[in-house]
């Protein structure tokens, strides 16, 4: 009788080893008849054992032959394109970099360099290509951060290019640039970056890198800063240096419409003529107040927003900075008013998730015809209250 073999038929890098490198070798060159993806892949991987400089030939190849194609890609060729991609920049991050940094920045940021003209002809309703590149931003800057500087010149030319572009992929490199190497990046760029919105918001996304908040703020136009989401950023930030007295001047320049500020504000008034101001507004003004000393308008500015909004978190707030057992009537209050209060559905949603399963449940009992109209939460509130609440839990099933 036979031997048994010990070799597993699993697919795996163990058991392949055993098939010895010419019998690869001839599966590999089988494969990658039909697979243009996996010849290139495999030219690349001969390239790097002969070199960085025969790597980055073939890699340069290839993004060129992308740039110069003018064919439009369709949606079933998407994936294999962002795979063929993706595949290259992983040669150059992986094996082109640790041998020559420099050679693998410039590579790089050319293969960047491909992104406008593949959105123009690549049929992507999911987005998949612009992710792709974006994934791709740490890869970038993480490479940048060893640069020298004529390395680094390549990088500094593509923000002069494309600086909208940049400015995208350097909200999504993360932690990859780190703060010094954001203000070399600023320091090679000239002055015409601000001659432009999207030089000032690539110009802006390095200055928020680099920790300069002067050269940050410098960069927000009047218009940006009439926003009530923006004058809280600006506050938020001067806040966290110390610089109060601009904290809220950032946020009174939202209080007052005018032709500078009229694209942020215009159709999104209260009755009274008022903008409207937003829920980051409304909560930065909050830690003004706490950070002036008026604690007291502080806390009665908490108080008057969780009545309006029933915000769990804004009452979490609030009763955190009150003293012992005064948390507790003020805990009653919240839930008396949220009862009382005349969005049925808002209610049930703070009551249920804070949660106050009692108060929910009475409310229901106040409230029966509002309760059975039909809503996406109903059936899982009345799951949640039937061991405890039937009879609630009954008029919420409808």
């Amino acid at each position: 009788m036979a031997r048994q073999s010990r070799i597993s038929t699993r697919l795996s890098a163990a058991s392949l080893v055993h098939l010895g490198a010419p019998r690869l070798a001839d599966l590999l060159i089988e494969a990658g008849a039909g697979n243009a993806n996996l010849k290139r892949r495999l030219r690349l991987e001969l390239a790097a054992e002969a070199g960085p400089d025969l790597l980055a030939l073939e890699i340069a190849k290839r993004i060129t032959a992308v740039s110069v194609a003018g064919t439009r890609v369709s949606w079933r060729k998407r994936g294999e394109l962002i795979d063929d991609l993706n595949a290259h920049r992983e040669m150059i991050v992986e094996r082109l970099a640790p041998e020559a940094p420099g050679e693998a920045l410039a590579v790089l940021v050319r293969w960047f360099d491909l992104y406008p003209g593949l959105a123009a002809r690549v049929k992507d309703t999911k987005g998949e290509l612009p992710a792709a590149f974006e994934a791709a931003a740490p890869d970038l800057f993480a490479l940048a951060e060893t640069a020298g500087d004529e390395a680094l010149r390549d990088l500094v030319d593509a923000l002069h290019r494309r600086p909208q572009d940049y400015a995208r992929w350097i909200s999504a490199a993360g932690d990859a640039l780190g703060r010094v190497t954001a203000r070399r990046l600023l320091d090679s760029l000239d002055a015409s970056a601000r001659k432009i919105p999207a030089g000032r918001n690539l110009l802006r996304r390095l200055a928020d890198r680099a920790d300069d908040l002067d050269l940050w703020l410098s960069l927000v136009t009047p218009e940006q800063a009439g926003s009530a989401d923006m004058a809280a950023d600006i506050a938020r930030r001067l806040l966290g240096a110390g610089r109060v007295s601009e904290a809220r001047a950032a946020l009174e320049a939202a209080l007052s419409p005018s032709p500078l500020n009229r694209p942020w504000t215009f159709g999104r008034h209260q009755k009274d003529g008022a903008p409207r101001l937003t829920p980051a507004w409304e909560a930065v003004s909050i830690d003004v107040l706490d950070a002036e000393g008026d604690r007291d308008e502080a806390q009665a500015l908490r108080w008057s927003l969780f009545e309006r909004d029933l915000s769990a978190p804004v009452l979490r707030d609030y009763l955190s900075r009150l003293p012992d057992f005064d948390d507790v009537e003020a805990l009653d209050l919240a839930f008396a008013h949220a009862t009382a209060h005349p969005d049925f559905e808002a209610a049930m949603r703070f009551l249920m998730d804070w949660p106050a399963h009692r108060e929910a449940a009475a409310l229901v009992l106040a409230r029966p015809r509002e309760a059975r109209q039909p809503r996406p939460l109903s059936t899982a509130w009345a799951s949640r209250l039937a061991q405890r609440f039937p009879e609630a839990s009954e008029i919420l099933a409808g």
